[in-house]
């Protein structure tokens, strides 16, 4: 394909953790076709995420509400050359195709391979996240069967990776997902929430998790762990979370506060836009999180992250560059995760099994490294 100044449109996806796996895939994709006029197909939702970001020209928004064919009739206005698609289903081919733009390529998927003009074969590293049963569970139990692992050329970040190398000739390195954050939205952040100076370090606590109970370290072990770094650190706490986490974040936050000094706990749950969290977290210095967007979010503005895993993979979606030093995974070694469930149908013993010290111990050492102490530590297993 020619590098020349084509108009390419990039379907995004539309959850945040992917839509941040996604940046290494598009920085690729700029250094490809630097002459390249390249706009991003993206939900409403996520639309603040993409601001400022430099391997991109134009962001085109679209709402819940919009049919494909409206999108497609939208897509006509711009002309596009070619249509990339991030996510595999048909109904994000059917849009490029109501588009008529002349180049449509995808992974191949059934339903939808009629609508695209190149399809891009799975990569052969590419991982099923099987959702075990419980009977699979319990006989991995009773044999006492090693915690699946897998290799970083399994991480997700290579799942659009792949595809800009094979259509446009892309460098398949990946490069550390990365997000710009500027100082215009650092200052008006810190403006709105009265985040200015403080004599510590700022940490940050995210004990939600959209996707369900299984990926959620329990919420005493989040204030036990937050009590014992503020001793230690003399931290103060962002606590955050969505609309859905208010409660959750708010209990942990009340809990927080009736341990520590006055202004140490500010609690942004449900307060925050996209581009407001963006620049909160770029304000901390650690994220204490679960397996969820703010994770990604955090690890692509700069900021350390440590997470307890439960019933997911780090080696398939941990924050930052596969196989990188940089976040800790805190994994507790049991046989039957990940088993990538919404909801753990026995005792949960993936996450109850994370000790709040292995945690507080895991975050020490990455805050150590980011005031300049040499520490490097990948997963950590309890």
């Amino acid at each position: 394909m020619s590098s020349g100044a084509q108009k390419i449109v990039v379907r995004g996806v539309n959850w945040l953790g992917d839509a941040v796996m996604s940046t290494s895939a598009l920085q690729r994709l700029r250094q490809a076709l630097p002459n390249a006029n390249i706009t991003l197909l993206t939900h409403e939702k996520l639309a603040g995420l993409w601001k400022d970001q430099p391997f991109l020209d134009e962001v085109m928004v679209f709402t819940s509400e919009e049919s494909p064919l409206h999108i497609g009739r939208r897509l006509r206005w711009g002309k596009f050359d070619v249509g990339l698609l991030f996510p595999n289903s048909p109904r994000t081919a059917l849009e490029l195709w109501f588009g008529k733009i002349p180049e449509r390529i995808g992974y191949a998927r059934p339903w939808r391979n009629l609508f695209l003009t190149r399809r891009i074969a799975p990569r052969r590293e590419e991982v099923q996240m099987h959702k075990r049963s419980r009977s699979e569970i319990e006989e991995r139990i009773r044999s006492q069967k090693k915690r699946d692992t897998f290799p970083a050329s399994a991480h997700h970040v290579h799942h659009y990776l792949h595809l800009v190398a094979e259509a446009f000739g892309a460098d398949p390195e990946p490069l550390r997902p990365s997000l710009v954050v500027t100082e215009q939205q650092i200052e008006q952040f810190k403006a709105r929430f009265g985040a200015g100076n403080y004599a510590g370090p700022t940490f940050g606590l995210n004990p939600g998790a959209e996707y369900g109970l299984a990926k959620r370290w329990p919420k005493e072990s989040f204030i036990e762990a937050a009590v014992s770094l503020h001793a230690q650190t003399g931290c103060r706490w962002f606590v955050f979370g969505g609309k859905a986490d208010v409660p959750l974040s708010g209990e942990i936050a009340v809990a927080l506060a009736r341990s520590m000094p006055e202004g140490s706990v500010v609690n942004l749950a449900g307060k925050t836009s996209l581009g407001e969290l963006c620049a909160a977290l770029k304000c901390c210095d650690l994220l204490l999180t679960n397996d969820t967007g703010p994770m990604h979010l955090a690890a692509a503005v700069g900021t350390p992250v440590v997470v307890p895993f439960g019933s997911t993979s780090p080696e398939l979606t941990g924050p930052g560059l596969p196989g990188g030093r940089e976040h800790s995974a805190v994994i507790s070694d049991v046989p039957c995760a990940p088993c990538f469930l919404r909801e753990c149908p026995i005792d949960f013993r993936c996450l109850r099994g994370i000790s709040a010290d292995a945690v507080v111990s895991a975050a020490l050492k990455r805050f150590r490294e980011r005031i300049g102490t040499k520490d490097g530590q990948g997963s950590t297993r309890v």
